[in-house]
């Protein structure tokens, strides 16, 4: 059952006078908990200034660190925030959280910033053992203008192929049982698919479609960032019409995170 979320009002999603949004912008990157390749620097104010000059609608994090309490007494420029409040600060009125992995020190897992109310909001674990902590952010997105909800699932799957499919089951039996046929979907994230069987699935069985495969003919190679070889990380849609596909590698993305990020347009 997916929480919702009691928030006032704000002029940011006050309603009549808005103007109906056609064309989202929306965003997927692995964060890599704010460091670059090889935890060698904290870059976490940086990826925020790309990701602000993108203008995009929806960001999806994975990744993403709720709180790690020996990083922020090393660092200076630790925020005082999670980290997902920290990149939405006052561009992404709403964001939504799932905690996978939680150790002593702290926890990390994926985010969904947006501009319009998240009015309800669940985090599936999708875990298959007590090592490698996973989850479906799925969240409903109230958009100016339309009467249907638009559902953001925000992904990490496993390493392993075998806990890929259960992982694809998990999310099938979400958009099957919590999501109406006629409901515009975005599903976006770090798919871990290099041998794209995933792939396959997700077309056929779920009946979604990927954005840069519809634009470019394959997915994006994201992986790893500054030579992008493996196609990892993903935007599928259902009930939307996709546009302008890109892999945000050049610099500053090239050294922001261990992927590349991905953007791209979609039409309701």
């Amino acid at each position: 059952m997916l929480s919702t979320l009691e928030r006032p009002a704000t002029p940011a999603h006050a309603g009549p006078q808005q103007a109906e949004q056609a064309t989202l912008k929306v965003l997927t990157v692995n964060v890599h908990k704010g460091f670059t390749v090889f935890n060698r620097k904290f870059i976490l104010p940086e990826l925020r200034d790309a990701v602000r000059a993108e203008h995009v609608d929806i960001v999806f994090l994975q990744e993403v660190q709720g709180s790690h309490e020996h990083h922020a007494a090393r660092f200076t420029n630790w925020p005082e925030l999670p980290q997902y409040e920290f990149l939405a600060d006052q561009i992404w009125k709403d964001f939504a959280y799932g905690k996978n992995a939680v150790y002593p020190h702290g926890h990390h897992g994926n985010a969904v910033l947006s501009k319009f109310p998240i009015v309800a909001y669940e985090n599936r674990d999708v875990s298959m053992n007590t090592h490698e902590k996973r989850g479906l952010l799925h969240c409903e997105i109230k958009l100016p203008g339309h009467a249907e909800h638009l559902h953001a699932i925000c992904a990490h799957l496993g390493l392993r192929e075998d806990h890929r499919q259960k992982q694809l089951q998990l999310m099938g039996k979400i958009i099957d049982t919590q999501i109406p046929a006629t409901a515009p979907i975005i599903v976006a994230g770090d798919f871990n698919d290099w041998r794209m069987r995933g792939h396959s699935v997700i077309l056929q069985r779920l009946r979604l479609h990927e954005v840069f495969a519809g634009n470019h003919g394959k997915p994006a190679r994201t992986f790893p960032a500054r030579w992008p070889r493996l196609r990892l990380d993903r935007i599928y849609t259902r009930n939307l019409v996709s546009s302008k596909a890109q892999v945000l590698s050049s610099r500053p993305w090239s050294h922001l995170s261990d992927h590349a990020a991905l953007s791209a347009e979609v039409s309701l």
